[in-house]
């Protein structure tokens, strides 16, 4: 009686750390991917509305030129779109910059340092 005691209490032993096996697995693997997938969907969501606004503010900004002040007529009617252009440039190169020297610079090592 007392060896299937034993035997039992062996399989009740192996279950518990096969559920905490499991249970840690799920928590150390599956938390983590869930809250990295949250980051990328709002990420994405908030990228793409950001873009269309962009888009919508370079088509207002060119079309305020265009219409409003009157300068731009005949020959240089290419004005406000190299104006529109200049300024998509600028908000490009103002996202890489900060994409380039923002946390993720600070982690990597410097060069030369072990």
């Amino acid at each position: 009686m007392a060896r299937k005691r034993g035997l039992a209490d062996i399989k009740d032993r192996g279950q518990n750390v096969a559920d905490l096996v499991v249970q840690y697995l799920k928590q150390e693997t599956l938390n983590p991917l869930q809250a990295l997938g949250r980051f990328v969907v709002y990420g994405t969501v908030g990228s793409i509305f950001l873009a269309i606004g962009l888009v919508l503010l370079l088509t207002a900004v060119l079309r305020l030129l265009q219409e409003e002040t009157g300068v731009f007529n005949g020959n240089l009617s290419w004005i406000p779109y190299l104006i529109v252009a200049i300024l998509a440039v600028g908000v490009i190169a103002l996202a890489a910059w900060r994409v380039v020297s923002g946390p993720a610079k600070r982690r990597l090592p410097k060069p030369g340092s072990k």
